[in-house]
C-alpha cells in the first residue's frame, strides 16, 4: 500500500509542475488588408462641366460697353 501510495504522491508532484505556467493561447498578428477604392465614374465629367460654365459666364459678359440704341427715339 506504501508503494501505491509513494508512486501517486511522485505522479502528483510532477504533473503539477507541469501546467505551473498555465495555458496561454499563442497571439497571431493578423497583417493589414489593403482595399484599393474603385475610381468614381463621375469625377470625368466634372472638369469638362466646370469648364463650360466657366465660357459661357465668359461669353454672356461679353464686356461690351457700346450700346448701339439711340438714347431718344426717333420721330
Amino acid at each position: 500500500m506504501k508503494k501505491i501510495a509513494l508512486a501517486a504522491a511522485l505522479v502528483a508532484s510532477t504533473t503539477a509542475s507541469a501546467f505551473a505556467g498555465g495555458y496561454a493561447a499563442p497571439v497571431v498578428e493578423a497583417e493589414p488588408v489593403v482595399v484599393e477604392k474603385k475610381a468614381s465614374s463621375s469625377g470625368g465629367w466634372v472638369v469638362p462641366a466646370l469648364l463650360l460654365v466657366a465660357v459661357a459666364a465668359a461669353i454672356a459678359s461679353n464686356g461690351d460697353d457700346n450700346n448701339n440704341t439711340p438714347s431718344t427715339p426717333a420721330n
